[in-house]
Protein backbone atom coordinates (compact mmCIF):
# COMPACT_ATOMS: atom_id res chain seq x y z
CA UNK A 1 0.00 0.00 0.00
CA UNK A 2 1.31 3.47 -0.87
CA UNK A 3 0.49 6.86 0.56
CA UNK A 4 -1.96 8.83 -1.54
CA UNK A 5 -0.31 11.79 -3.23
CA UNK A 6 -1.11 15.04 -1.44
CA UNK A 7 -2.08 13.39 1.86
CA UNK A 8 -1.53 15.89 4.67
CA UNK A 9 -0.53 15.23 8.27
CA UNK A 10 -2.18 17.61 10.72
CA UNK A 11 -0.27 18.17 13.97
CA UNK A 12 -0.45 20.00 17.29
CA UNK A 13 2.85 21.54 18.42
CA UNK A 14 3.89 23.21 21.68
CA UNK A 15 4.17 26.92 20.87
CA UNK A 16 4.89 28.26 24.37
CA UNK A 17 5.47 26.96 27.87
CA UNK A 18 2.23 27.43 29.81
CA UNK A 19 1.89 29.44 32.98
CA UNK A 20 -0.91 27.82 34.92
CA UNK A 21 -3.49 26.06 32.78
CA UNK A 22 -2.53 25.69 29.10
CA UNK A 23 -4.28 28.28 26.92
CA UNK A 24 -4.99 28.32 23.16
CA UNK A 25 -1.91 30.42 22.37
CA UNK A 26 0.32 27.70 23.87
CA UNK A 27 -0.51 25.49 20.87
CA UNK A 28 0.20 25.70 17.17
CA UNK A 29 -1.73 23.69 14.57
CA UNK A 30 0.51 22.75 11.66
CA UNK A 31 0.42 20.48 8.64
CA UNK A 32 2.95 18.75 6.44
CA UNK A 33 2.90 16.45 3.45
CA UNK A 34 3.46 12.74 4.03
CA UNK A 35 6.37 10.86 2.55
CA UNK A 36 6.45 7.23 1.47
CA UNK A 37 8.20 4.87 3.92
CA UNK A 38 11.74 3.96 2.91
CA UNK A 39 13.56 0.72 3.62
CA UNK A 40 12.94 -0.41 7.19
CA UNK A 41 10.29 2.26 7.78
CA UNK A 42 6.52 2.16 8.22
CA UNK A 43 3.75 4.76 8.35
CA UNK A 44 1.24 4.75 11.21
CA UNK A 45 -2.21 6.35 11.06
CA UNK A 46 -3.22 7.56 14.53
CA UNK A 47 -6.51 6.13 15.76
CA UNK A 48 -6.60 7.17 19.42
CA UNK A 49 -4.39 9.22 21.74
CA UNK A 50 -4.04 8.97 25.49
CA UNK A 51 -4.55 12.26 27.36
CA UNK A 52 -2.79 12.12 30.72
CA UNK A 53 -2.05 14.53 33.60
CA UNK A 54 1.68 13.88 33.07
CA UNK A 55 1.43 15.80 29.80
CA UNK A 56 1.25 19.05 31.77
CA UNK A 57 4.63 18.30 33.35
CA UNK A 58 6.17 17.49 29.97
CA UNK A 59 5.43 21.06 28.86
CA UNK A 60 7.61 22.56 31.60
CA UNK A 61 11.29 23.26 31.19
CA UNK A 62 13.48 21.67 33.85
CA UNK A 63 14.84 18.38 35.10
CA UNK A 64 12.39 15.51 35.34
CA UNK A 65 12.19 11.79 34.66
CA UNK A 66 11.83 12.57 30.95
CA UNK A 67 13.03 15.47 28.78
CA UNK A 68 10.49 18.26 28.27
CA UNK A 69 8.74 18.69 24.95
CA UNK A 70 10.73 21.25 22.98
CA UNK A 71 9.12 24.44 21.74
CA UNK A 72 7.93 23.86 18.19
CA UNK A 73 7.85 20.09 18.61
CA UNK A 74 4.79 17.91 18.14
CA UNK A 75 3.20 17.44 21.55
CA UNK A 76 4.17 14.13 23.11
CA UNK A 77 1.39 11.57 23.56
CA UNK A 78 0.98 7.84 23.61
CA UNK A 79 -1.51 6.35 21.22
CA UNK A 80 -2.92 3.49 19.21
CA UNK A 81 -2.43 3.48 15.45
CA UNK A 82 -2.65 1.36 12.33
CA UNK A 83 0.19 0.70 9.89
CA UNK A 84 -1.00 1.91 6.48
CA UNK A 85 2.24 1.64 4.47
CA UNK A 86 5.33 -0.37 5.31
CA UNK A 87 8.77 -1.51 4.28
CA UNK A 88 9.44 -3.13 7.66
CA UNK A 89 9.05 -6.93 7.89
CA UNK A 90 7.85 -6.88 11.51
CA UNK A 91 5.17 -4.23 10.95
CA UNK A 92 3.18 -5.10 7.82
CA UNK A 93 0.22 -3.08 6.60
CA UNK A 94 -2.77 -3.56 8.89
CA UNK A 95 -0.72 -4.04 12.08
CA UNK A 96 -2.13 -2.23 15.13
CA UNK A 97 0.55 -0.62 17.30
CA UNK A 98 0.80 1.16 20.64
CA UNK A 99 3.51 3.78 21.09
CA UNK A 100 4.55 7.41 21.33
CA UNK A 101 2.72 8.68 18.29
CA UNK A 102 2.41 12.32 19.31
CA UNK A 103 -0.58 14.61 18.81
CA UNK A 104 -0.85 14.21 15.04
CA UNK A 105 -2.67 12.20 12.41
CA UNK A 106 0.29 10.18 11.10
CA UNK A 107 3.81 9.19 12.13
CA UNK A 108 6.61 7.81 9.98
CA UNK A 109 8.56 5.32 12.09
CA UNK A 110 12.14 4.51 11.12
CA UNK A 111 15.66 4.14 12.44
CA UNK A 112 15.83 7.71 13.79
CA UNK A 113 12.79 7.47 16.05
CA UNK A 114 12.05 3.76 16.53
CA UNK A 115 13.37 3.66 20.10
CA UNK A 116 11.63 6.91 20.99
CA UNK A 117 8.28 5.74 19.64
CA UNK A 118 8.68 2.30 21.18
CA UNK A 119 6.03 0.72 18.95
CA UNK A 120 4.51 -2.49 20.27
CA UNK A 121 2.13 -4.74 18.36
CA UNK A 122 -1.38 -4.78 19.80
CA UNK A 123 -3.81 -7.70 19.68
CA UNK A 124 -7.35 -6.33 19.34
CA UNK A 125 -8.66 -9.86 19.87
CA UNK A 126 -7.48 -9.53 23.46
CA UNK A 127 -9.21 -6.18 24.06
CA UNK A 128 -10.58 -3.19 22.08
CA UNK A 129 -8.22 -0.36 21.16
CA UNK A 130 -9.29 1.97 23.98
CA UNK A 131 -8.45 -0.68 26.59
CA UNK A 132 -4.86 -0.63 25.33
CA UNK A 133 -4.70 3.03 26.42
CA UNK A 134 -6.24 2.30 29.82
CA UNK A 135 -5.88 -0.96 31.78
CA UNK A 136 -3.56 -2.56 29.21
CA UNK A 137 -1.67 0.69 28.60
CA UNK A 138 0.38 3.11 30.68
CA UNK A 139 -2.31 3.76 33.33
CA UNK A 140 -2.76 0.05 33.96
CA UNK A 141 0.99 -0.55 34.05
CA UNK A 142 1.43 2.33 36.50
CA UNK A 143 -1.29 0.97 38.76
CA UNK A 144 -0.05 -2.62 38.63
CA UNK A 145 3.61 -1.97 39.42
CA UNK A 146 2.95 0.94 41.77
CA UNK A 147 0.54 -1.01 43.93
CA UNK A 148 2.20 -4.42 43.83
CA UNK A 149 5.90 -3.50 43.83
CA UNK A 150 5.80 -0.37 45.98
CA UNK A 151 2.61 -0.83 47.98
CA UNK A 152 3.15 -4.55 48.69
CA UNK A 153 -0.51 -5.14 49.61
CA UNK A 154 -1.46 -7.89 52.04
CA UNK A 155 -4.95 -9.43 52.46
CA UNK A 156 -7.02 -7.50 54.97
CA UNK A 157 -5.09 -4.25 54.66
CA UNK A 158 -6.86 -0.96 53.96
CA UNK A 159 -5.93 0.72 50.68
CA UNK A 160 -6.97 4.31 49.92
CA UNK A 161 -6.84 5.60 46.34
CA UNK A 162 -7.25 9.23 45.29
CA UNK A 163 -8.51 10.01 41.81
CA UNK A 164 -10.37 6.73 42.19
CA UNK A 165 -12.56 7.13 39.10
CA UNK A 166 -9.62 8.07 36.89
CA UNK A 167 -7.50 5.84 34.69
CA UNK A 168 -4.89 4.80 37.25
CA UNK A 169 -7.18 4.91 40.26
CA UNK A 170 -9.80 2.55 38.90
CA UNK A 171 -7.16 -0.07 38.15
CA UNK A 172 -5.38 0.30 41.51
CA UNK A 173 -8.60 -0.25 43.43
CA UNK A 174 -9.65 -3.32 41.50
CA UNK A 175 -6.24 -4.97 41.80
CA UNK A 176 -6.25 -4.23 45.52
CA UNK A 177 -9.65 -5.94 45.83
CA UNK A 178 -8.36 -8.94 43.87
CA UNK A 179 -5.48 -9.11 46.36
CA UNK A 180 -7.91 -9.25 49.28
CA UNK A 181 -7.69 -5.69 50.56
CA UNK A 182 -10.34 -3.30 51.82
CA UNK A 183 -10.41 -0.43 49.31
CA UNK A 184 -11.61 3.12 49.86
CA UNK A 185 -11.65 5.58 46.98
CA UNK A 186 -11.53 9.37 46.97
CA UNK A 187 -13.35 11.09 44.10
CA UNK A 188 -15.18 14.31 43.31
CA UNK A 189 -18.94 14.05 42.87
CA UNK A 190 -21.73 11.61 43.65
CA UNK A 191 -21.76 10.04 40.16
CA UNK A 192 -18.07 9.18 40.29
CA UNK A 193 -18.35 7.75 43.79
CA UNK A 194 -21.33 5.64 42.77
CA UNK A 195 -19.36 4.28 39.81
CA UNK A 196 -16.38 3.49 42.02
CA UNK A 197 -18.46 1.48 44.47
CA UNK A 198 -21.12 -0.12 42.26
CA UNK A 199 -19.15 -0.86 39.11
CA UNK A 200 -15.53 -1.06 40.27
CA UNK A 201 -16.34 -2.84 43.52
CA UNK A 202 -14.59 -0.54 46.00
CA UNK A 203 -15.79 -0.94 49.58
CA UNK A 204 -16.46 2.79 49.92
CA UNK A 205 -15.79 6.10 48.22
CA UNK A 206 -15.41 9.51 49.84
CA UNK A 207 -16.83 12.44 47.89
CA UNK A 208 -14.35 15.14 48.89
CA UNK A 209 -16.53 17.81 47.29
CA UNK A 210 -19.41 17.16 49.69
CA UNK A 211 -17.78 15.74 52.83
CA UNK A 212 -14.66 16.71 54.75
CA UNK A 213 -12.05 14.14 53.81
CA UNK A 214 -10.91 13.69 57.40
CA UNK A 215 -14.46 12.70 58.40
CA UNK A 216 -14.73 10.24 55.52
CA UNK A 217 -11.40 8.63 56.37
CA UNK A 218 -12.40 8.31 60.01
CA UNK A 219 -15.67 6.66 58.99
CA UNK A 220 -14.39 4.29 56.32
CA UNK A 221 -10.87 3.61 57.61
CA UNK A 222 -11.45 3.18 61.36
CA UNK A 223 -8.19 1.22 61.77
CA UNK A 224 -6.18 3.62 59.65
CA UNK A 225 -4.68 3.54 56.15
CA UNK A 226 -2.10 0.86 55.39
CA UNK A 227 -1.50 1.85 51.76
CA UNK A 228 -2.23 5.16 50.07
CA UNK A 229 -1.95 5.47 46.31
CA UNK A 230 -1.70 9.19 45.62
CA UNK A 231 -2.69 10.68 42.28
CA UNK A 232 -3.50 14.22 43.39
CA UNK A 233 -1.08 15.53 46.05
CA UNK A 234 -1.80 18.75 47.94
CA UNK A 235 -4.29 18.88 50.80
CA UNK A 236 -5.62 15.39 50.13
CA UNK A 237 -2.17 13.88 50.62
CA UNK A 238 -1.72 15.92 53.79
CA UNK A 239 -5.02 14.71 55.21
CA UNK A 240 -4.40 11.04 54.44
CA UNK A 241 -1.00 11.24 56.15
CA UNK A 242 -2.80 11.97 59.42
CA UNK A 243 -4.51 8.55 59.21
CA UNK A 244 -1.68 6.20 58.20
CA UNK A 245 -0.79 3.12 60.23
CA UNK A 246 2.60 1.95 61.45
CA UNK A 247 4.58 0.65 58.49
CA UNK A 248 2.24 2.27 55.95
CA UNK A 249 3.30 2.61 52.33
CA UNK A 250 2.49 5.75 50.32
CA UNK A 251 2.87 5.52 46.55
CA UNK A 252 3.42 8.87 44.82
CA UNK A 253 2.09 8.50 41.29
CA UNK A 254 1.06 12.05 40.51
CA UNK A 255 -0.05 15.38 41.91
CA UNK A 256 -2.67 16.71 39.53
CA UNK A 257 -3.80 19.32 42.06
CA UNK A 258 -0.36 20.96 41.74
CA UNK A 259 0.47 20.77 38.04
CA UNK A 260 -0.95 24.15 37.07
CA UNK A 261 0.30 26.09 40.08
CA UNK A 262 1.79 29.49 39.32
CA UNK A 263 3.61 29.33 42.68
CA UNK A 264 5.81 26.65 44.20
CA UNK A 265 4.37 23.14 44.49
CA UNK A 266 2.89 22.51 47.92
CA UNK A 267 4.70 19.67 49.65
CA UNK A 268 3.28 17.55 52.48
CA UNK A 269 3.23 19.49 55.74
CA UNK A 270 2.36 16.30 57.66
CA UNK A 271 5.45 14.41 56.50
CA UNK A 272 6.56 13.76 60.10
CA UNK A 273 3.75 11.21 60.23
CA UNK A 274 6.11 9.06 58.14
CA UNK A 275 8.65 9.20 60.96
CA UNK A 276 6.19 8.58 63.76
CA UNK A 277 4.63 5.62 61.94
CA UNK A 278 7.88 4.24 60.46
CA UNK A 279 6.13 4.62 57.10
CA UNK A 280 7.55 4.85 53.59
CA UNK A 281 6.76 7.20 50.70
CA UNK A 282 8.04 6.24 47.26
CA UNK A 283 7.49 7.45 43.72
CA UNK A 284 6.51 5.31 40.72
CA UNK A 285 7.61 6.05 37.15
CA UNK A 286 6.03 3.51 34.85
CA UNK A 287 8.86 3.46 32.28
CA UNK A 288 11.16 1.85 34.86
CA UNK A 289 9.12 -1.34 34.49
CA UNK A 290 8.94 -1.47 30.67
CA UNK A 291 10.63 -4.88 30.48
CA UNK A 292 7.88 -6.35 32.64
CA UNK A 293 4.88 -4.86 30.82
CA UNK A 294 3.92 -8.27 29.34
CA UNK A 295 3.54 -9.62 32.88
CA UNK A 296 1.08 -6.89 33.84
CA UNK A 297 -0.81 -7.03 30.52
CA UNK A 298 -1.21 -10.78 30.89
CA UNK A 299 -2.51 -10.52 34.45
CA UNK A 300 -4.98 -7.69 33.80
CA UNK A 301 -6.23 -9.24 30.54
CA UNK A 302 -6.89 -12.50 32.40
CA UNK A 303 -8.87 -10.67 35.09
CA UNK A 304 -10.87 -8.91 32.38
CA UNK A 305 -11.66 -12.24 30.70
CA UNK A 306 -12.75 -13.71 34.04
CA UNK A 307 -15.13 -10.79 34.61
CA UNK A 308 -13.21 -9.61 37.67
CA UNK A 309 -12.06 -6.33 36.14
CA UNK A 310 -13.83 -3.50 34.29
CA UNK A 311 -12.79 -0.09 33.02
CA UNK A 312 -14.34 3.10 31.78
CA UNK A 313 -13.09 5.43 29.07
CA UNK A 314 -14.12 9.03 28.30
CA UNK A 315 -13.63 9.52 24.54
CA UNK A 316 -13.49 12.91 22.80
CA UNK A 317 -13.51 13.03 18.98
CA UNK A 318 -11.28 15.09 16.72
CA UNK A 319 -7.66 16.28 16.70
CA UNK A 320 -8.86 19.89 16.74
CA UNK A 321 -10.44 19.26 20.15
CA UNK A 322 -7.09 18.46 21.79
CA UNK A 323 -6.54 21.77 23.66
CA UNK A 324 -10.02 21.76 25.22
CA UNK A 325 -10.03 18.02 25.83
CA UNK A 326 -6.76 18.20 27.75
CA UNK A 327 -8.24 20.76 30.13
CA UNK A 328 -10.91 18.27 31.17
CA UNK A 329 -8.23 16.49 33.18
CA UNK A 330 -7.58 19.51 35.35
CA UNK A 331 -11.14 20.66 36.02
CA UNK A 332 -12.46 17.19 36.84
CA UNK A 333 -14.74 16.93 33.80
CA UNK A 334 -13.43 13.60 32.54
CA UNK A 335 -15.14 10.46 33.82
CA UNK A 336 -12.73 7.58 33.39
CA UNK A 337 -9.66 7.39 31.18
CA UNK A 338 -9.56 10.40 28.86
CA UNK A 339 -8.92 9.48 25.21
CA UNK A 340 -8.86 11.57 22.04
CA UNK A 341 -10.16 9.68 19.00
CA UNK A 342 -8.35 10.96 15.92
CA UNK A 343 -9.68 8.55 13.31
CA UNK A 344 -11.76 5.42 12.97
CA UNK A 345 -9.90 2.12 12.61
Amino acid sequence: MTVAQGTTNHQVRLAARPTGLPKPSDWQFTEEALAEPGAGEFLVKTLMLSLDPAMRGWMNEGKSYIAPVGLGEVMRAGGIGKVIASQHPDFPVGTIVNGGLGVQEYLLVGRDNFKTVGPQRVDLNLAPAQKWLNPLGMPGMTAYFGLLDVGLPKPGETVVVSGAAGAVGQTVGQIAKIKGCRVVGIAGGAAKCEFVVRELGFDACIDYKHQPLKDGLKEHCPKGVDIYFDNVGGEILDTVLTRITRGARIIICGAISQYNNTTAIKGPSNYLSLLVNRARMEGIVVFDNAARFPEAIGAIAAWMKEGRFVSREDIVDGLAEFPDALLKLFNGENFGKLILRVAEG
